[in-house]
């Protein structure tokens, strides 16, 4: 895909950002587990969050394509500051096309400085790849919905300003009252847990329990009944992002393993002059270039008012898995250098394997494409009602 020139100038202020100020501290923020004070002001003074935003909101109106070119680039430097980005992303569309007027002036501007932050909280214990099995109560009260429940697997917990979560409000099935609102964490009866994961340690990941919170009105997001739609609608956008970070990890594997090959001397010269080491590189290197050009389509499709249900759901699968095969080749060309967790490698092969289930895992993202071909004969509800 060719970019514009003003998408070449933020790719490039992206692309040193990360070289420069993200990639030398990517390890260091795993073992922290957690960003350096004053990370994420700097990136919003940089335009690097919320670009896609509006510009009355503090964003830049950017294209689904600029957006990514963003995530891919930060990635690059640290896989989990880049999800950040995306997060934001994600979570700002929402409120900027269902949030009261008033919520949208306060919480967006400062999202896109740096100086709050969304979290996505729609996973429950009982409700993963099937997000219409939601148990979290909304019920309300006056001029305000009470919330109780627990939500889980959601990432920045306990880190958050604020959460985007959906909640049942009644006694319907399905998609059938779920609900958005966004709720401060400051909110009395709002509390966090956080997991010990495989990997994304600066990022977490963790639970968000609910015990009465009360929310006002003008929190909810869309009309009562709309949250299901509106989250699915920003799947699409979240997934070709998260592809383009897991490429951008992958992107930074291979550079270093292409100059680690041309240095690293075996049998009286470089290991670049064998096949045996070069050539799966090079199928690693095609194999990116390819995932890229297919995220890119979907976002452009997007940016078109295009449908790309299939295409975003077809990269989410294949971008994830693509990147940690590339980047597992890359830790074996160090040979036993790579088994050592003071080089990345291992890193970004956990940081990305979380994206193989989170958003959406592969077998859900395949049943989307085989459902778009076949229609109602890949549906399993439907198979089981016939039996």
């Amino acid at each position: 895909m060719m970019f514009t020139d003003d998408q070449l100038a933020l790719q490039d202020a992206a692309r040193r950002f990360a070289r420069e100020r993200l990639l030398p501290r990517y390890l260091q923020r795993e073992i922290d587990a957690a960003f350096e004070p004053g990370l994420v002001q700097e990136m919003g003074a940089m335009g690097l969050i919320g670009i896609d935003l509006p510009e009355q909101y503090g964003g830049m109106g950017a294209s689904a394509v600029t957006a990514g070119i963003i995530a891919e680039e930060l990635a690059y430097g640290d896989f989990n500051v880049s999800a950040l980005a995306v997060v934001q992303s994600l979570c700002g569309t929402i409120v900027a096309r269902n949030g009261a007027e008033e919520l949208k002036a306060d919480w967006l501007p400062r999202v896109c400085r740096g100086e709050a932050t969304f979290a996505l909280s729609i996973t429950e214990p009982r409700a993963g790849s099937d997000a219409t099995a939601l148990r979290l109560r909304a019920r309300k009260d006056g001029d305000d919905y009470v919330l109780d429940g627990e939500k889980a697997s959601t990432s920045f917990a306990g880190q958050a300003s604020a959460y985007i979560v959906f909640a049942r409000l009644g006694e319907g099935t399905g998609s059938s009252g779920v609900t958005a609102f966004l709720v401060p964490a400051t909110a009395d009866g709002l509390s966090t847990t956080r997991y010990r994961d495989v990997g994304s340690h600066a990022s977490g990941r963790g639970s968000v329990f609910f015990d009465g919170v009360r929310i006002s009105a003008s929190h909810r997001l869309g009309a009562e009944g709309r949250g299901f739609t509106e989250v699915m609608a920003g799947f699409d956008f979240s997934r070709a992002l998260i592809a383009l970070q897991c490429i951008g990890a992958a992107q930074a594997s291979i550079d270093e393993a292409w100059a680690y090959s041309a240095e690293r001397e075996a049998f009286g010269g470089p290991i670049a002059q064998y096949q045996g080491v070069t050539f799966p590189l090079v199928e690693g290197e095609t194999q990116i270039a390819a995932a890229r050009q297919l995220a890119y389509h979907a976002l452009a499709l997007r940016d078109a008012g295009q449908p790309h249900t299939v295409e975003a759901a077809m990269i989410k699968w294949f971008g994830p898995r693509t990147a940690f095969d590339v980047i597992h080749q890359c830790l074996l060309t160090f040979g036993h250098y790579g088994w050592s967790m003071d080089l990345p490698h291992q890193q970004r092969m956990r940081d990305v394997m979380g994206l193989e289930i989170g958003d959406g895992t592969a077998q859900i993202m395949k049943l989307i494409v085989a459902r778009a071909r076949v229609g109602r004969a890949a549906d399993p509800k439907r198979q089981a009602a016939a039996a």
